[in-house]
């Protein structure tokens, strides 16, 4: 039976839909839930070795990558180092959803251009304030996300044990 008080989506919201649930921080939401973030969604192009953030800055924005591709590195010296390269489907800046943060890496277009949807990270704050659950949610990807990256973190230290202490996280600046 066909429930005729049930929300219905446009066409551009479902594909808005598909897309946000193929990130890991948007997984568990419902369509319903997703639909919060809509109306923030900023369509954001980029021109190849476009920077998107520098390591440093203040994160105030959720990018989503669209199209292209995007390269991470972390300062070295006078260099950078590529830490990883990503795909159509990834969420940078994601510690903006943590107040006071900064980008702990540097972000630049590497293919021959990318299209992002940026969420303004005051729009995710009040979201999360009017949605307890949406905040709960998505906090908990969050923390899977990070506990992934100390997982590997570990498992890097222990294939390369010498090339630095493992105490220097833990240290305060």
């Amino acid at each position: 039976m066909i429930n005729p008080f049930k929300k219905t989506y446009t066409t551009y919201e479902l594909r808005l839909f598909n897309f946000l649930s193929g990130i890991r921080l948007f997984k568990s939401l419902t369509y319903k839930e997703m639909s919060h973030f809509i109306p923030y969604l900023h369509e954001r192009t980029y021109e190849q070795d476009e920077v998107v953030f520098f390591r440093d800055d203040p994160s105030h924005a959720l990018y989503l990558l669209k199209r292209g591709e995007v390269t991470l590195t972390v300062d070295v010296n006078d260099g950078f180092e590529t830490v990883t390269k990503v795909g159509p489907g990834a969420a940078l800046g994601e510690s903006c959803m943590l107040n006071d943060t900064k980008r702990v890496l540097n972000a630049f277009v590497s293919s021959s251009g990318a299209a992002f949807y940026v969420i303004p990270q005051d729009n995710i704050f009040s979201i999360f304030d009017s949605h307890e659950k949406v905040k709960l949610k998505m906090m908990e990807g969050l923390a899977q996300i990070y506990n992934e990256y100390n997982s590997n973190l570990y498992r890097a230290y222990r294939s390369s044990f010498g090339f630095f202490h493992l105490g220097q996280l833990y240290k305060k600046d």
